[in-house]
């Protein structure tokens, strides 16, 4: 029972450098996608989408890019990180049943 427990909710150690990973991309990713925004529009990405001076079309363009941008680089992240930690776990693991045998 132990061990379907263990495999249904991740480890702590997980959870945090699952969080970490998500941080540090969702922060790059925004600021090369409102870098890319202003080299392909010309215009500085809008801060305010509620602003009378933004388009609505616009504020919907760059919503789209930058929410389809940030989950996509968010699951490339976290799956590419979770597949190191996994690996790095049946390593950890495979050692200490060969140290405590």
């Amino acid at each position: 029972m132990a061990k379907t427990d263990a495999v249904e909710k991740p480890d702590m150690a997980w959870r945090l450098i699952g969080a970490v990973v998500a941080l540090g991309v969702g922060f790059a990713t925004r600021k090369a996608i409102e870098f890319g925004w202003q080299k392909a529009t010309g215009k500085k990405p809008p801060a305010d989408p509620n602003s009378l001076e933004t388009g609505l079309a616009e504020a919907v363009g760059f919503a789209v890019v930058l929410g389809v941008g940030m989950e996509v680089a968010r699951i490339v992240a976290t799956r590419s990180a979770h597949k190191r930690y996994q690996a790095w776990k049946a390593v950890t693991d495979k050692a200490e049943r060969v140290v405590g045998a």
